[in-house]
């Protein structure tokens, strides 16, 4: 096991409450390292952190350990089976409805019709550009 993935699991199982169930996969291509990282779904969370800060301070980390190596290294984090769950697309709540209220109400100041005068010109266009 290279420095870089001994890195990711030494890291990884201190974060989360399952570090039994921490797995790392080192693949090596032509862009460089890449380390899969697999985690038990309840600690998903705690790996990504707030905003994803927490991964993205993991990534960080790699990438100045693979600097000292001369290698480009990312961390890819596997998603468990049964991906993220998704909230139904038809959910109306008080919200929603209290939107659509808004949107109905007129805005002040368009009393002005935006039909063009018979010369071409939009009444809009007709008003003095004066500055206050």
């Amino acid at each position: 096991m290279d420095k870089d993935q001994k890195f990711v699991e030494m890291v990884v199982k201190e974060i989360v409450d399952n570090p039994d169930k921490v797995k790392t996969e080192r693949k090596v291509d032509e862009m460089g390292v890449l380390i899969e990282l697999t985690v038990d779904p309840s600690d998903m969370g705690k790996i990504i952190g707030k905003e994803g800060k927490t991964a993205k301070a993991i990534r960080t980390l790699l990438r100045v350990l693979g600097a000292k190596e001369h290698a480009r290294v990312n961390l890819k984090i596997i998603e468990p089976e049964g991906g993220r769950e998704v909230a139904p697309e038809n959910s109306e709540g008080p919200a929603d409805t209290q939107e659509e209220e808004k949107a109905e109400e007129p805005v002040k100041g368009s009393e002005i019709e935006s039909s063009e005068s018979e010369d071409g010109v939009t009444p809009l266009e007709e008003t003095s550009t004066d500055v206050i």
